[in-house]
């Protein structure tokens, strides 16, 4: 991957994008990530990822959101501080809500993270709550996997990993929650506050917590909010930095391994 002046990450596969490039010239498979706020990047995924390329979007900046047969072999939607429905705020949420809908249906392996999760389960007939009232999920939680979650594609070894205590650790900011899956939704996961953590819908996958989020950025964002406080959150993340670490890079490189595996699977034309 390389970066720009802006600190984009550039896609370097180039023609693999095309429909079959990927196998058939030998390069990368190429994920596009949508950003919406400045301080929700893909952080560690970007190590976590392998050897894919990355376009990076930034449309709080004002990169067009691609089409469905522009994303590649994957896609990656991050949080941000706006809802879901918040498209006056960033006029291109409609765009993404769309496209999330779109490539859900088809074979590309998606991933929402955050507001991407809320996003998603917006845009396939969900339901998310602003402000809900259990309050603002802040620090590291026990995410509890449902039996579904083991036979799932992205995330069963995670779920088989947590062993019979059934849950693993992650790193979690958001006041916002799903509060109804769409039609045809597999439930995966659930925490102690919320109960849509994870969730499945066709080819895409939405988790509310962050299992990109290193340190430094949870500490940022525990800055952020008055009604957080910010050592405790550091505390959490310090006490089990090994476990939350772990989580986030198995389910990085799980996902990536889905990309591979669509890249290469795609029929040249």
């Amino acid at each position: 991957m390389t970066a720009d002046t802006t600190g984009r990450v550039l896609a370097t596969g180039g023609p693999a994008d095309a429909p079959g490039g990927a196998a058939r010239t030998g390069r990368s498979p190429r994920v596009t990530v949508v950003q919406s706020s400045p301080d929700a990047t893909l952080d560690r995924f970007a190590d976590w990822l392998g050897e894919v390329d990355v376009r990076l979007v930034r449309a709080d900046l004002g990169d067009a959101i691609p089409g469905p047969t522009e994303v590649g072999d994957g896609l990656v939607v991050l949080g941000g501080h706006m809802s879901a429905h918040d498209d006056a705020v960033a006029p291109w949420l409609p765009g993404l809500r769309a496209l999330l809908a779109v490539v859900s249906a088809t074979d590309v392996p998606a991933l929402g993270i955050c507001l991407g999760a809320q996003l998603l389960a917006v845009a396939r007939g969900g339901r998310v709550e602003l402000a809900a009232p259990p309050g603002r999920e802040a620090g590291v939680v026990d995410v509890r996997w449902r039996p579904e979650a083991e036979q799932d594609a992205l995330l069963s070894g995670l779920a088989r990993a947590a062993g019979p205590r059934r849950s693993t650790a992650q790193a979690s900011m958001h006041a916002d929650a799903v509060v109804d899956l769409p039609r045809g939704a597999v439930w995966l996961a659930s925490s102690s506050t919320y109960p849509f953590q994870a969730f499945r819908i066709g080819s895409a996958w939405g988790v509310q917590f962050h299992p990109e989020a290193s340190r430094e950025t949870l500490r940022a964002w525990a800055d952020g909010h008055v009604d957080v406080d910010t050592e405790a959150v550091v505390a959490q993340a310090d006490a089990r930095a090994d476990e939350v670490e772990a989580a986030g890079r198995a389910l990085a490189e799980s996902f990536a391994a889905l990309v591979r595996t669509r890249a290469a699977v795609r029929v040249p034309v």
